[in-house]
């Protein structure tokens, strides 16, 4: 442990943090220079508190100073931390900020198993160390993007008395559903995140590592272990998220019990967040058990927003008023706050009441068998089939006389057959200006999403009454029902929600296709990007053991008949 005044602030390196098994974490606690106590920002996570961002996120730090320079500003930077605030930002505004590397990660030691209920443990620990601490005023905030989001909802039911706010950014909140395996189809996205964000800065890869450009201390050390000793230290993610077909007891450990949450909340999530940061901001927040909880969702890339004026200045008015007891205006702040998504990256503030907004239309937008989008369901008897490998059937609105803005929760009914015993339904909600050319937005993981997305594979159709709703439908995934070939089954598949106001002459769309969504085909190609952009970033499922060729790679068919209209349900809000 050492400590130093420097930029401002009193900094304290490697707090030794212990556990209730007497494992001690380590963390960097950054404070206002002298006597005081002072509300604690909290994080928690496994990507090493000393690596530096610009230099282990080089290209999201270029996109990050492009579209919101005011980063540059009014700091040294030399503290940014990916996914972390920072310290030069807030620490003047009288708050402490503690950064503590997870165990079995960055300069903690112990088993490395990510969002385990062991972690949601430690950060309980972690919590009620920070709020008795001589220079803590006893209230403890928790903060951070996507995994130290995540982990707040499960810290949150755990109700550590000490902890006194949430802000969870772009936290996903269904670790099944959400992460691993959206509609139950495996997702790439593990095994693409965690050797390189995690096992990459582990506890023991040392000299193998990186050095913190502020310290000079390894950040993943100070041990440097062989790497089948550091294999054994940390949990198979990815191969468990494979092994684990079903929704189960390992992914319930998971899963907070959102009604045990208490504390005032603000829930963030972003419209190009399909794949990992959009559901489970809204799904946590509707769930949670707090009389003051706050939705906010906006768009842009998965950081943007956490560190530009328009983020911080929200965060700072949410915990200046809970953990500080300033006069914020929060009192005043609406309890959803929608940014409404219009063609060209412009996004209009509106603030409401509730999610979905009780104003919506709930409207059917039938498909037709001559690829149409109308509003009378189809009246003749027929199929249309589509190879699961190509680019699927894309069912298009005229040109719009009016503009439409639809902003929620979407849902499609279809009624289809394979060839085989099984079906992958990879759904798309596209928007295409009057010249054709499709309208993408800047997503939280690729710079060219589409309006919505909605998975489900037709073997875990299977419906759970209770928590379904028509703009919603839920699914266990608790068991297998195998299509008969040729034989039609109905399918209820949730689109992830989402806010477009379509112009007149735009035409909206729906694509039915039986593999990823891609943009054009071609890469983004972003400087120094850790993997390929083509449309849902590395939210690929593309796993050959989860979707064999000989169960997947056929042709489907839709059917239409009477009792069998397929139909997109849209929440249309009606102009003010």
């Amino acid at each position: 442990m050492k400590n130093e005044i420097r930029d401002g602030m009193q900094i304290d390196w490697d707090v030794p943090i212990r556990m209730d098994d007497g494992i001690v974490l380590r963390a960097d606690v950054f404070r206002p220079v002298g006597e005081g106590k002072y509300p604690v920002l909290l994080s928690y996570g496994p990507y090493a508190k000393g690596l530096l961002f610009q230099e282990g996120y080089q290209s999201q730090w270029s996109r990050l100073t492009k579209a919101a320079p005011e980063v540059l500003q009014g700091s040294s930077n030399k503290y940014q931390n990916w996914e972390l605030v920072d310290p030069e930002k807030w620490v003047p505004d009288g708050y402490a900020c503690l950064r503590i590397d997870s165990r079995g990660a960055g300069r903690s030691p112990g088993y490395l198993d990510v969002w385990s209920a062991r972690e949601a443990q430690d950060l309980t620990t972690c919590v009620e160390w920070a709020g008795t601490q001589a220079w803590s005023s006893g209230k403890v905030g928790i903060h951070g993007i996507s995994y130290y989001s995540m982990n707040q909802w499960n810290v949150g039911a755990l109700k550590p008395p000490h902890l006194a706010a949430l802000c969870i950014w772009e936290g996903s909140s269904d670790y099944y559903r959400e992460l691993c395996r959206h509609g139950g189809i495996l997702s790439d996205f593990l095994n693409s995140w965690h050797p390189r964000q995690v096992a990459s800065v582990q506890h023991g890869v040392g000299l193998r590592g990186a050095k913190s450009a502020v310290t000079g201390e390894l950040v993943a050390g100070p041990d440097t272990l062989p790497e089948a000793e550091l294999a054994k230290n940390r949990a198979d993610t990815p191969g468990e998220a494979k092994r684990h077909r079903f929704c189960d007891d390992y992914y319930a450990a998971r899963t907070a019990k959102f009604e045990n949450i208490e504390v005032p909340l603000l829930s963030a999530a972003n419209w190009g967040g399909m794949g990992l940061h959009t559901r489970g901001n809204f799904e946590g927040w509707l769930g949670a058990g707090s009389k003051q909880k706050w939705l906010e969702v906006h768009g842009d890339t998965h950081f943007t927003h956490f560190y530009s004026n328009y983020g911080e200045t929200l965060q700072k008015r949410f915990f200046g008023h809970f953990l500080k007891g300033e006069d914020t205006g929060w009192d005043k702040q609406p309890r959803v706050s929608l940014n409404i998504r219009h063609p060209g990256e412009k996004f209009v503030m509106r603030g409401e009441n509730e999610w979905p907004l009780a104003r919506t239309q709930w409207t059917k937008y039938f498909l037709q068998p001559d690829l149409r989008l109308a509003a009378a369901a189809p009246a003749s008897e027929t199929t249309l089939s589509y190879q699961t490998t190509g680019d699927g059937l894309t069912f298009s609105t005229p040109p719009l006389t009016k503009s439409l803005e639809i902003t929620g929760p979407v849902a499609a009914k279809l009624w289809l057959s394979s060839e085989t015993t099984d079906a992958d339904l990879f759904l798309v909600l596209r928007v295409f200006d009057p010249a054709g050319k499709e309208v993408t937005f800047i997503g939280s993981n690729d710079p060219r999403t589409p309006v919505g997305l909605g998975w489900l594979r037709a073997s875990q159709r299977k419906l759970d009454s209770a928590l379904s709703r028509p703009y919603r439908p839920w699914h266990p995934h608790d068991e297998s029902w195998p299509l008969k070939p040729g034989e039609p089954v109905e399918l209820d598949i949730e689109i992830w929600p989402t806010s477009i106001v379509v112009p007149p002459g735009y035409r909206l769309a729906l694509s039915v296709r039986g593999k990823d969504y891609e943009f054009d085909g071609s890469d983004a190609a972003l400087p120094n990007a850790p993997y390929s952009m083509k449309g849902v970033g590395p939210f690929l499922h593309i796993d050959l053991d989860d979707r064999p060729p000989k169960i997947f790679a056929c042709r489907n068919t839709l059917h239409f008949a009477a009792g069998r209209q397929p139909y997109l349900l849209l929440p249309i809000i009606p102009e003010a």
